[in-house]
Order: C-alpha cells, then sequence, then structure tokens
C-alpha cells in the first residue's frame, strides 16, 4: 500500500474556468443560457448540457485546439505536481469532463505520469463528443464518470486520499478522503456537511499546509 494520493478535479480546480464555460461563451452565447437554466434547475443531466455545448461549438479540430491551450492553467500547479511525486506520492485527475482536452493540457504543461479518470472524447462532426462505457465499473447516467466510484477503488491503494475539488460533482468524493482542500461552490457544500476542509484559490497555497499533514501522519520524512 502506497503512502498516499493527492486526487484533483480539472475544471475549475487545476484551471481558472471550466472549459465547457469558455465554449458557450465563446461560441454559444445564445443558444446555451436557456439549457444551462434547464440543467440547473434539474431537468438535464450534467453529461447531457457538457454534451450540448461540446456537441455544437462548430470548431475544426486546429480551432479546437487553440482553444484548448488558451485554457489557464494554474501556474503553480506542476511544481505542486512535482513536490507530491517527490514525497512518494501520486498525482491523480479526476474529471467529469473528457479527456480530449485534459490530456492536451498535460501535455502542452510538460506534465506526465499523471493518471487521469476522465469521460472518453472523441472529435468528430467539429466537436466533441463523449464516448461513454455503460458498462464502467465507474460509470454515471448523470456525471458520465462517477468520481466516487473511482476513489473508493483508489482508497484500497493507499494509506490516505488527499482531495482537491470546487464544484458539486466534488461534493461525494471529499467527504470520503482524509482531508479536502476545497474552492469555489465546493466550500458551502462541505459547510452543509460539516466536513472539514482547506480553503484555497490556487496551488501555490497546498504545499505547506499539504506537507504539515504528511509530517504529522508520519507520512513524509
Amino acid at each position: 500500500m502506497k503512502d498516499f494520493a493527492f486526487i484533483s478535479d480539472f475544471d475549475g480546480t487545476l484551471t481558472n474556468k471550466d472549459f465547457y464555460k469558455l465554449l458557450s461563451e465563446a461560441y454559444l452565447a445564445k443558444e446555451a443560457p436557456p439549457l444551462y437554466k434547464e440543467w440547473k434547475n434539474g431537468n438535464m443531466k450534467d453529461r447531457e448540457y457538457l454534451s450540448y455545448v461540446f456537441n455544437n461549438v462548430k470548431r475544426n479540430e486546429l480551432e479546437l485546439k487553440k482553444d484548448i491551450l488558451a485554457i489557464e492553467f494554474d501556474p503553480y500547479a506542476k511544481e505542486f505536481i512535482n513536490k507530491v511525486k517527490a514525497a512518494g506520492g501520486d498525482f491523480i485527475i479526476i474529471s467529469a469532463g473528457t479527456n480530449y482536452y485534459i490530456d492536451k493540457v498535460l501535455e502542452s504543461n510538460n506534465i506526465t505520469k499523471v493518471d487521469v479518470y476522465a469521460n472518453k472524447g472523441i472529435f468528430k462532426n467539429n466537436g466533441i463528443y463523449f464516448d461513454l462505457d455503460k458498462k464502467s465499473e465507474f460509470y454515471s447516467d448523470r456525471y458520465g464518470i462517477d468520481k466516487l466510484s473511482v476513489v473508493l477503488k483508489l482508497k484500497a491503494n493507499y494509506k490516505k486520499i488527499i482531495y482537491a475539488g470546487d464544484s458539486s460533482p466534488d461534493l461525494a468524493p471529499a467527504l470520503v478522503s482524509d482531508l479536502v482542500f476545497a474552492k469555489s461552490k465546493l466550500i458551502s457544500l462541505l459547510k452543509k456537511e460539516e466536513k472539514e476542509f482547506i480553503e484555497f484559490e490556487n496551488f501555490s497555497q497546498v504545499w505547506e499546509k499539504l506537507k504539515t499533514y504528511l509530517l504529522a501522519a508520519s507520512l513524509m520524512l
């Protein structure tokens, strides 16, 4: 059993803004808002709304790559990931977005040896389409991927699980984690559940608090 894993959400946690928001604001400014309201009112599943945005941007693959490389990645994340690895931990990403853009962002930032659990995405018809396996042990009808199932599976391999997230899909996995770093909407959700957490805005604020925790748990010399 390994000492610890630091698990992070991608959109809005490792990035400044969710990719679907960037695309909808840029290319679906008129079409997206009514459907966004339907989604937030509970009349659409997360994967349905994201699919609508990703499917309808009408961008060729080169144009989409430019959009992806314009995503604002946390400038402190790469250094943080390297510190986690140097301390003997694994850095893992779990996202209800798609690996289609996550893999490209990691590659552009020269980040390697990071496991990514996300919805499989493919390019076709000038958009990004989910290619979901409903037989997967991690399948979720609402999100495409069930983050809680992934974290529960990973817990069997590590002494401690540390989780970082920003929104409602992160609540369930955060509640079963040993230490939680939260930002944005996840803060209020965790307060309602009376789950302890550490608030952060970017990864420059995380390492010292994580190091203190690891030392107290005798997981870091």
